[in-house]
């Protein structure tokens, strides 16, 4: 029998600036890894603060709490006796760095720098930190007082170092160290390194998984080790999990629901374990190739401390075997967005300590797609009730719902969860829709339990007009009646824009009306439902339906909602055999007047198709291409049905009324991130729009108070400022 060791690795839902329950899901963390026998425990990159500070890392306040609660997680009594690899930030010589904490036994026995930071797409890390001086440099970090007061120890090696145990040698990488060419595992598997751990804060994007879980596999294919890897939560963006341990290039462990790795769950801590064979690595890497590049690479300082991963010193466990490999699958992308958004929604509704949800729910594709991410997140919460092994969920649902503490309800159906925390409405004139988008509307909110509600605005846009009129005298008309494009565009607008302002006084006082138990704090969050083509073309009014609190399609293009939308209507998944007549119907804005020969329609009023809309969504964010590059591009895929003048006048378009509608942008509704070329605007003053309550601070403050006695209740008069 080789040297056994058992590595824990974990997803947590961090939340940022949530000290105090971050701090409650890395310890239950470290209990259970422990209650599986690891001897080395990995958490998520940040995990302390929460990876979605954005400009909270620049305040000295988040630094200061991240070393309080780690000095209290280490001397925690259940976090003794097992190697504990911990993310948060960390100042040296008065530069921040995005750091890994390596601790044993209350001590801490490495400081290990991110050297390579993620700069792109949705990340900013070098807004925050800095990345490390190189590759193998170490210094001394000399601890805070309040931390070398507590422990004792006054410095720690900081740096590009390796951890040596008694029977093997830990390297750490974090995130986007993996995915450079000259990734660090190389040079650090080549000096003897044989567990590496990564440490991730990667987003759930579509079609996005299969890539990280091919870059762990050739990491390990190529020159052997252990891999760990996993996700956290976040702000706009839903941190997958998919936590993996990995050895020479086959899976050994992670979390398997159904038929696919685990990206998607309602768990707050979920830890993956698995028992691998330090032997099975060392034999692996008897190639002589290997061998003479492992002879010339440059030696990492090493931290040496005195403890085995493996537990050959208890003794031999006769019952202790390597963990088997497991086949992996991926969830399809329809599945991604069923339980992405829905995760994300859950996530979302529990910690602003709402009511529940509102929809304008028009009876076309977009609006339905958001119903239906609704009617999946009702799933889950109910397959997690059912399932007993996360109370956290029943806890937060009566509570959402407006129970009572020792209320005994238990939801049978999702529906039965839908109609308690789900309001939809048709709001619409009489005159502009048709009953068939009435209907559909109806039948689908009735399907899947939402409260539903018809809502004419007719009196109220007929007043707007009016008014319009009597103060201006000017007769605004469709085009249809004579009217100007600016004119027919005006008249839609009011539309629109009657419905958010219908939209969020129904959210306000719809649980009210519904009866909500008095004293139970909570309105409804509006959801928006502009799909990511729209918003990239700018057809959508400002401040109108689509602006909204949330909005969990916004980073879907309208193709794959539709594919969603026909994998949601198969009997195997939701068995809503009513959606077809969704996909059937050709979208519609509905904001002009219906006649015999004539129905508003989207993709004519856009002057382009969706399927196009993707097409140059593509090229312009993930190709990174301008008119001329797209005009180029599209020549060699359209080239065969358009000629290049016609590829021109399209693309010139395209970008006519991009750039007239950017604007918009600014303004929208915060999306869930899925789609590469998503459009969302978040420059400037980059914090998140989700905070917990800020309790750590406070109790620190009260503390503080407490300390000075009479002094803290009593205005200071002259002669104590003297």
């Amino acid at each position: 029998m080789g040297h056994l060791v058992t590595i824990a690795t974990c997803n947590l839902n961090q939340w940022a600036l949530d000290f105090i329950g971050n701090q409650q899901r890395i310890l239950e963390s470290i209990r259970q890894s422990k209650l599986r026998g690891a001897r080395l425990r990995v958490g998520p990159e940040l995990e302390v603060c929460g990876y979605g500070c954005l400009d909270h890392f620049l305040e000295g306040d988040t630094d200061m709490h991240c070393w309080e609660s780690l000095s209290e997680i280490i001397q925690h009594p259940d976090c003794q006796d097992i190697l504990l690899d911990i993310g948060m930030p960390v100042k040296h010589k008065d530069v921040r760095y995005n750091c890994r904490l390596i601790c044993y036994n209350k001590e801490i026995l490495l400081i290990r720098p991110k050297l390579y930071l993620a700069n792109d797409g949705n990340y900013y890390e070098m807004r925050y930190f800095t990345p490390w001086k190189g590759a193998r440099v170490v210094e001394n970090f000399y601890l805070p007082r309040s931390i070398t007061k507590i422990m004792g120890q006054k410095k720690v090696p900081i740096g590009d170092a390796l951890i040596s145990t008694l029977d093997t040698c830990v390297g750490v990488e974090t995130c986007e160290e993996l995915f450079t060419p000259n990734a660090p595992h190389i040079a650090m598997g080549l000096d003897g390194c044989e567990v590496f751990t990564n440490s991730s804060g990667s987003h759930h994007e579509l079609r996005k998984l299969h890539t990280r879980v091919e870059l762990i596999v050739s990491a390990t294919l190529k020159s052997g080790g252990i891999y760990m890897q996993q996700g956290c939560d976040g702000d706009r963006l839903y941190y997958d999990g998919c936590c993996m341990i990995i050895v020479n290039g086959k899976i050994v462990g992670y979390v398997a629901p159904l038929h696919s790795i685990c990206q998607f769950s309602l768990n707050d801590v979920e830890v993956v374990t698995a028992t691998i064979d330090l032997e099975e690595v060392r034999s692996y890497r008897e190639q002589k190739s290997r061998a003479m590049q492992a002879r010339d690479q440059p030696k990492y300082e090493r931290v040496e401390v005195d403890m085995s991963l493996s537990r050959e010193g208890d003794g031999i466990d006769l019952h202790l075997r390597p963990t088997r490999p497991k086949e992996v699958s991926y969830y399809l992308p329809e599945e991604e967005i069923a339980y992405g958004p829905a995760c994300y929604l859950w996530d979302y509704l529990r910690r602003a300590k709402q009511a529940g949800f509102f929809l304008p729910l028009s009876g076309g594709i977009d609006s339905c797609a958001t119903a239906l991410i609704v009617h999946s997140m009702t799933h889950l919460v109910l397959e997690a009730i059912q399932s007993g092994k996360n109370p956290q969920v029943l806890q937060d649902l009566h509570r959402i719902c407006g129970e009572e503490e020792n209320s005994i309800w238990k939801p049978k159906t999702p529906q039965e969860i839908c109609n308690k925390i789900f309001c939809t409405a048709y709001m619409a004139m009489e005159k502009h829709s048709s009953s068939l988008t009435r209907q559909r509307a109806a039948n689908l909110a009735e399907a899947i339990g939402a409260h539903h509600l018809e809502y004419a605005i007719d009196s109220v846009y007929d007043a707007q007009v009016a008014l319009l009129q009597s103060t201006t005298g000017y007769e605004a008309k469709f085009k249809m009646y004579g009217g100007t494009k600016v004119s027919n565009l005006a008249l839609q607008n009011i539309q629109a824009r009657l419905r958010m302002v219908n939209a969020y006084t129904l959210a306000q006082l719809l649980p009210q009306i519904r009866g909500r138990r008095e004293g139970a704090p909570g309105s409804l969050l509006v959801l928006g439902s502009a799909n990511v083509d729209e918003s990239l073309r700018g057809y959508l009014t400002k401040y109108d339906c689509s602006s909204a609190d949330i909005n969990p399609i916004g980073g879907i293009s309208k193709t794959d909602l539709k594919r969603f939308i026909q994998w949601a209507s198969k009997p195997e998944t939701f068995g809503l055999s009513l959606l077809q007549k969704f996909l059937d119907a050709p979208p519609t804005a509905e904001l002009e007047p219906i006649t015999d020969t004539y129905i508003q329609s989207d993709e004519a009023d856009m002057g382009m198709t969706y399927n196009e809309l993707s097409v140059y969504g593509r090229l312009r964010k993930i190709h990174k291409l301008g008119p001329w590059g797209m005009w180029e591009e599209l020549g060699r895929l359209w080239g065969d049905k358009l000629s290049p003048q016609q590829i021109y006048e399209k693309v010139r378009f395209f970008h006519w009324n991009y750039a007239i509608n950017r604007h918009k942008q600014t303004t929208i509704t915060p999306a869930y991130h899925m789609e590469a070329y998503g459009v969302d605007d978040n420059r400037f003053d980059m914090r998140p729009f989700l905070y917990p309550s800020f309790e750590w601070a406070y109790r620190k403050i009260e503390r503080a108070i407490t300390a000075m006695g009479e002094a803290g209740t009593k205005v200071a008069g002259k002669e104590d400022q003297q």
